[in-house]
């Protein structure tokens, strides 16, 4: 059974948005669930999201959406069985019975030029003049030039610690964030952050150059003090709150690239990209 039209430009303009070569080894990236029910009636609409939940199966279904683009992998670690035992399993049971597919981009979205990470990073700088570049660099030649982990960026100017905050706060919509300040440091000036959308430890512990800030949206207690002893001042705002923001954005990306798409499949037609309202960070502050 071939794949619908839809699918196969979704997947064909993704690919070209966030090369999946640049994924990590350990990630579950591109089409995840195809379904087998390809009705030509249904308006070829795509719901964005940084993960599908119930919630946002819901809203695909009612929307009579027929891609899920789902920035984190709703097939992460190995699976056995399907049943309707997990709630995440139901709704990507659901999807395929209603007609609906999903690709994950994750960590390939991360890393290309103009991803989530350089989405990051211009929140940081805000119009300053900087130098950056990737925390570590693909060793194939070919994927380097897509991308990188991570990224970090040398001010030409140092600010305050209060200001690289508040440009934080503002550029992810944040009335709060979490702040690690560290008591090695004789100042709070910055001259250099890292920056790794969601989890960054991992990242943020292989990389050896003495840097000012981290920048992530969560790292475990004992590598916070880690970070915390050697000198490197913390930012913390949540998971996915480094990364919801990003979807207008991507949502752009799509519909250019299958807009462009429409000009040489004719049967595709007009494509119809939203972003979920119903998504949102699962941890609330009150």
């Amino acid at each position: 059974m071939a794949s619908s039209i839809l699918t196969k430009a979704v997947c064909s303009a993704m690919q070209r948005i966030a090369p999946t070569a640049l994924a990590g080894s350990w990630d579950n990236v591109g089409l995840i669930i195809e379904s087998p029910i390809q009705d030509s009636r249904s308006a070829n609409r795509i719901l964005l999201t940084i993960d599908l939940t119930p919630a946002v199966c819901d809203e695909a279904l009612s929307l009579g959406a027929r891609m899920i683009v789902s920035y984190h992998s709703p097939i992460f670690r190995p699976l056995k069985s399907f049943t309707l035992s997990s709630p995440l399993q139901t709704s990507l049971l659901r999807c395929a019975a209603g007609g609906v597919s999903v690709y994950s981009p994750h960590s390939a979205l991360d890393g290309v030029w103009g991803g989530i990470n350089d989405w990051l990073l211009s929140i940081l700088c805000d119009g300053d003049a900087a130098l950056t570049r990737p925390l570590a660099v693909p060793p194939d030649p070919a994927v380097a030039s897509l991308g990188g982990d991570g990224r970090r960026v040398e001010f030409a100017e140092p600010m305050e610690m209060a200001e690289l905050e508040g440009r934080v706060k503002r550029g992810l919509g944040l009335s709060t964030i979490q702040v690690g300040y560290s008591s090695a440091r004789q100042d709070r000036q910055v001259r250099s952050v890292a920056i790794c959308a969601g989890a960054g430890a991992s990242m943020f512990s292989a990389y050896k150059e003495p840097t000012d800030v981290f920048f992530t949206g969560e790292m475990q207690h004992h590598d916070v003090l880690e970070a915390l002893a050697k000198g490197t001042h913390v930012i913390l705002c949540g998971h996915t709150n480094t990364e919801r923001g990003y979807l207008p954005v991507l949502a752009a990306k799509l519909r250019a690239e299958l807009e462009n798409e429409a000009q040489t499949v004719a049967k595709l037609g007009d494509v119809e990209v939203r972003v979920s309202k119903t998504d949102e960070h699962p941890l609330q502050v009150v």
